[in-house]
């Protein structure tokens, strides 16, 4: 503990130089704080990292045992403390113990036989591919259909999470009960509103007539007794491990409905892609290694800096779920007020993860990014090769414009008009993937993951549990077998007034 604190009090002592004068004073900067790795490019050259900085975060990730959590991660260890679990979503990728990546191997096997089953007709035609889920169940696949596979014709797939009804209705509207596979998606297969959208699903399929429903099915479990119990034949059941957590669940069964959508082969590319990344997060040097960098900037920003928030803008529309994606792998992850050992945190936890795409965004909030009140470190994502058939132009003015606005952030510009002055000195990180392919977006997503556990390591938090999203659904549940009579005033004139 004393060497943490010592670390955390160099940090806050070390004085901030503005980003201007960091190019200045640091030559080597940019060669330095510019690192590629599987086709990616991560600049965190504008951000307020100096190397007294960084050598100071280095000691706070030796006092915090960095490399030996990490290695344990990769082990198969207990990790997930608070649960009793290891936190087994690298084997998925090939990356972790032997017996680990043996049983993954072994369900993706069952995966892969499965889509051949489908494409040979064996469970009928098929032309929609309707998943339920919701969280990690729902967010993952829905990224990777819809950052993939916009000019994939081999199925039509939609991703339905949303218990209102009207997000399932808009569904029913387009597919054919005839020819659509339901995949139903949950760990325990008792998550109320994936449940309940599934029921309306067969119950769609019944009323056009289709025979025997539940032949239509595929359940994507780490609980395949409960599925068997709901109705699912065990041969059409995928499982996954227990010890991979919702969030980190794409790489999974979870991402059947991509793995289908997409071709088994850019699946194989997509966790070929993440191990180059954990690979690169097990081996790389403190100084050099990407998620530990990134964590190091998300810590000086939270903790040192006051910022309470860090805005992601995909200058790219096939990412325009990446916010939504990552505030779930962040919040649900780090949005704890206690440590691993139960014990209070000393300082602020995650972040709020806010975001959308570029251009668009530039004319809804970058007012306040750059003129505003609060510190917001930005993140910029962009690919340098574009997928679609229009001229170069609109590429180009696309990137120019991701650019552009990094060293707006930083430059910024006086001006003897208040109103018209930019204070600058305002941090931003640069993403740029060299394309948008299945195996640059498996890495991209790694880089997310160890970045929420380098941050996890030295705050002392188990990134891995989410009890913060339990009490509202047991108060839903009670709400319907026990009545309103124990809630307060205003709970019960709402329920009263929209469900009586």
């Amino acid at each position: 503990m004393t060497a943490a604190k010592d670390a955390w009090d160099a940090i806050v002592k070390t004085a901030k130089t503005p980003l201007s004068e960091l190019f200045t004073v640091e030559p080597d900067r940019l060669s330095r704080l510019s690192i590629d790795e599987s086709g990616i490019l991560f600049d965190f050259s504008k951000t307020h990292l100096s190397t007294a900085l960084i050598g100071h975060f280095q000691a706070l990730a030796d006092a915090s045992a960095f490399a030996v959590k990490r290695d344990a991660l990769f082990a198969g260890d207990i990790v997930n403390v608070t649960e009793g679990r290891a936190a087994e979503h690298p084997a998925e990728r090939g990356q972790g113990a032997p017996g680990s990546v043996a049983r993954a191997r072994g369900f993706q096997s069952r995966m892969r036989a499965m889509i051949d089953a489908i494409e040979a007709e064996v469970l009928g035609p098929v032309r929609h591919i309707l998943h339920v889920g919701i969280g990690g169940s729902a967010l993952g696949p829905d990224l990777l259909v819809d950052a993939l596979g916009r000019d994939a014709d081999r199925y039509e797939v939609a991703v339905v999470s949303n218990v209102d009804g009207a997000a399932l209705d808009e569904v029913f509207k387009r597919f054919d009960p005839q020819a659509t596979l339901l995949v139903v998606a949950s760990k325990t297969f008792t998550t109320t509103e994936t449940m309940m959208n599934a029921r309306s699903v067969l119950s769609w399929m019944e009323e056009d007539n289709v025979e025997d429903p539940y032949s239509r099915v595929i359940a994507l479990t780490a609980d395949p007794d409960r599925a068997v119990e709901w109705g699912v034949d065990e041969t059409r059941i995928l499982p996954f491990s227990e010890s991979v957590g919702g969030r980190y669940s794409l790489w999974s069964s979870i991402g059947f409905p991509a793995a289908l959508g997409l071709g088994w082969d850019a699946f194989e590319n997509l966790l070929a892609g993440a191990a180059a990344m954990d690979r690169h997060f097990r081996t790389a040097s403190a100084d050099r290694n990407i998620p530990l960098l990134a964590a190091f900037v998300d810590q000086y920003y939270s903790r040192v800096a006051g910022a309470e928030t860090r805005a992601v803008f995909a200058y790219d529309e096939r990412l325009r779920l990446l916010p939504s994606y990552l505030q779930q792998l962040e919040m649900e992850s780090n949005g704890k007020s206690v440590k691993a050992d139960g014990s209070a945190i000393d300082g602020p936890t995650a972040a709020i993860t806010w975001g959308g795409v570029g251009t668009d965004a530039q004319h809804a909030v970058f007012q306040l990014l750059h003129q505003g009140t609060r510190l917001v470190p930005v993140e910029f994502i962009a690919a340098i090769e574009p997928d679609h058939v229009l001229d170069d132009a609109h590429h180009r003015a696309l990137l120019i414009n991701c650019f552009a606005q990094g060293a707006a952030l930083m430059a910024g510009k006086p001006n003897d008009d208040p109103a018209r002055a930019y204070a600058g000195d305002r941090p931003s990180t640069t993403i740029l993937l060299d394309r948008l392919d299945p195996a640059r977006l498996g890495a991209l997503l790694a880089f997310y993951e160890h970045r929420t556990f380098a941050n996890a390591v030295l705050m002392g938090i188990n990134p891995f549990d989410q009890f913060g999203v339990e009490l509202g659904k047991e108060i839903a549940r009670s709400i319907e077998s026990e009545g309103t009579e124990r809630f307060d005033a205003s709970t019960r004139a709402l329920i009263a007034r929209a469900l009586s």
